[in-house]
């Protein structure tokens, strides 16, 4: 299920499973707005992928050149010498059109398949040009929280996880 042709005022839906299979088939992201500020949520981000196993390439054109968690700083997505799956981005909504259509553009050669947007980020044209050119789209939701919740860690504080209970647990007989 993508978001497709929906009023900016309307909410978003994405189906647990469609989420739980993009985490599962993406292995490396290029994270648009990228920090080295290790208070900044970008930079949170990708510290907590790169431990889950993905490859994360930073990309801001201000730190181009840097090392944020042993990966060089691009200033662009054509920059990036290799191949990746999936655009995490972290900028406004007003700045995505032209990342998404960079993307767009790139997605053949680098094997693009997945625009995935920030928590409060959405732009509902760009969505569209994405999914007219074949990409899966995913706008307000932060791939991190999202791999807590549906791979069953702790999350935000083990709410509705099912892993912390106030219950005592049952004695096998």
């Amino acid at each position: 299920m993508t978001a497709t042709a929906v009023e900016p005022s309307s909410e978003l839906r994405y189906d647990d499973d469609h989420i739980r299979q993009i985490l599962k088939s993406v292995r490396v992201i290029a994270m648009v707005g990228a920090s080295a500020n290790w208070v900044r949520p970008s930079n949170f981000a990708m510290k907590y992928l790169k431990g889950k196993g993905f490859r994360v390439i930073p990309v801001n054109p201000g730190a181009a050149g840097q090392t944020v968690w042993g990966e060089t700083v691009y200033a662009s997505l054509a920059d990036i010498p290799d191949r990746f799956d999936m655009v995490d981005i972290f900028r406004s909504s007003d700045t995505v059109g032209p990342i998404v259509d960079e993307a767009i553009e790139l997605a053949p050669a680098k094997g693009i398949r997945v625009i995935w947007m920030q928590l409060g980020v959405r732009n509902d044209a760009a969505a569209a040009r994405a999914e007219k050119a074949g990409l899966t789209v995913v706008m307000n939701r932060c791939p991190k929280i999202e791999y807590g919740r549906l791979f069953g860690e702790l999350s935000w504080s083990g709410v509705n996880s099912g892993i912390i209970s106030a219950k005592r647990p049952r004695m096998r007989p």
